[in-house]
């Protein structure tokens, strides 16, 4: 089976989520430039959008309409040789308008897994629960003649054991796309020791063709992405925890100090509460539990995230991809308050933001900001002096700062020598596109 025929009958279970529209969106974008080839013309391509939400789907198509529309826009050069054959197709709104048209016409939104009996490629990407990706694929795998292949988006669960336990041998690996799909470059690719040859090619042409960037990491639990994240958050929760246990002020201040401290000090697109909330408070402590049986050396679990949960506070997006409320109250994209988890309620930042910033200290005046120095041609070098006049303060921000960095290049070093990560440069590249870190966390800088 040719890539293109490989195409022309896919599947994404979880299409209406956040992960699974994005799934769907390129891939439809894909299927709908390989129809439009001259070779393909008159041949069917299907893309079946499963979701157990009606409305989550009805939703999608909005969604998708809005999005392949401005693919579209940028891609009017491409589209008019797609459609050279087209007489009636003058001017570019017609053009674009009938790309769209081509683009939801394969899409089919549907509710029932049945729709996935007959295709050759089916994309994963439903909660980050380790059952239930169990039996929905084998559920599939045993109603399909097709011998499909399994593209997962876990970011947690092993390969091996989804493979194993939905009797997948060689078919499947994993594919986890980071967040935004549609917008983040990087892939990172998982597969097992039974992974055929054919699936992992196919996986790469994909990427690719998608102009996707791939990583491969090694088929622990967590994989390079989460198992830097988590370990780097769960160190940033102890830090708040120690400030507030020698300074003796309530949490909510030295969660404040670790976030800024994480942002500012380390040059990062957002401090790390900020990051724990965007991603979901729920999501984590879930990637945590699924990690933590896999490992011997360390205890992946944390208390502060439990009680969070307990009072109902859990972060993450709504459907627009406007921040919830977790650790940081947000309002208008920018942080107002923090969580007072002995009161439960939020403190407004006015009422102590002042006290804490006057406890972290200046910084140097060389300090850099994340969104400048990520334009800088002379980035390495503003980053190098930064860090080292950094060195050089006697002050609190300074020192949780030194701390923190070297502890994020502990975790990535350790990813390296588990055999989580091949080489230094994966684990960088991953936390440099994935997460738009300014620098990878194996460096210079914290020696």
């Amino acid at each position: 089976m040719t890539y293109d025929e490989r195409l022309q009958n896919v599947s994404v279970l979880g299409a209406a989520g956040k992960m699974g529209s994005g799934i769907l969106l390129l891939t439809a974008i894909e299927m709908a430039d390989l129809s439009l080839k001259p070779e393909n013309k008159g041949k069917t391509f299907v893309l079946n959008a499963i979701d157990v939400s009606p409305a989550g789907l009805s939703g999608l198509m909005n969604y998708l309409r809005d999005q392949v529309r401005k693919a579209a826009e940028k891609k009017t050069v491409l589209l008019r040789q797609l459609y050279a054959d087209r007489d009636d197709l003058v001017e570019n709104y017609e053009i674009i308008d009938e790309y769209i048209f081509d683009v939801l016409n394969i899409v089919r939104p549907v509710t029932h897994l049945e729709a996935a009996y007959h295709s050759t490629l089916i994309f994963e990407a439903v909660s980050e629960n380790r059952d239930l990706k169990v039996k929905l694929l084998s559920a599939i795998d045993k109603n399909n003649a097709n011998q499909p292949w399994y593209f997962t988006n876990t970011s947690s669960v092993p390969i091996n054991l989804i493979e194993a336990e939905a009797g997948l041998k060689g078919r499947v690996l994993g594919f986890h796309f980071y967040n935004p799909p549609a917008i983040q470059r990087l892939v990172e690719v998982i597969v097992t020791p039974d992974t055929t040859e054919k699936v992992i090619a196919f996986a790469h042409q994909y990427a690719k063709n998608l102009r996707k960037i791939v990583v491969p990491s090694n088929d622990f639990a967590g994989f390079i992405g989460n198992g830097h994240f988590m370990r780097d958050a769960l160190h940033g929760i102890k830090e708040a925890e120690e400030l507030t246990a020698e300074n003796d002020f309530p949490l909510y201040k030295a969660i404040y100090m670790v976030n800024k401290v994480t942002q500012d000090y380390l040059v990062r697109p957002m401090g790390i509460f900020q990051l724990i909330d965007y991603v979901g408070i729920d999501v984590v402590q879930f990637i945590l539990n699924v990690m933590n049986p896999f490992v011997t050396d360390e205890n992946l679990h944390s208390e502060l995230l439990d009680k969070m949960m307990l009072q109902g506070v859990k972060g993450g997006q709504h459907s627009s991809g406007a921040q919830k409320d977790g650790f940081l109250k947000y309002k208008g994209g920018r942080m107002v308050a923090v969580w007072d988890i002995h009161k439960q309620e939020y403190v407004d930042l006015e009422k102590f933001q002042e006290e804490c910033d006057e406890m972290l200290g200046d910084l140097p005046d060389s300090q850099v900001n994340w969104k400048n120095i990520m334009r800088d041609r002379d980035k390495e070098t503003k980053l190098i002096n930064f860090f080292n006049d950094l060195k050089t303060l006697d002050a609190l921000g300074a020192a949780i700062a030194i701390d923190y960095g070297k502890r994020s290049k502990e975790i990535g070093l350790k990813l390296v020598s588990d055999n989580v990560a091949d080489q230094i440069d994966h684990v960088n590249t991953v936390m440099l596109t994935g997460f738009y870190h300014a620098y990878g966390p194996i460096n210079e800088y914290f020696d």
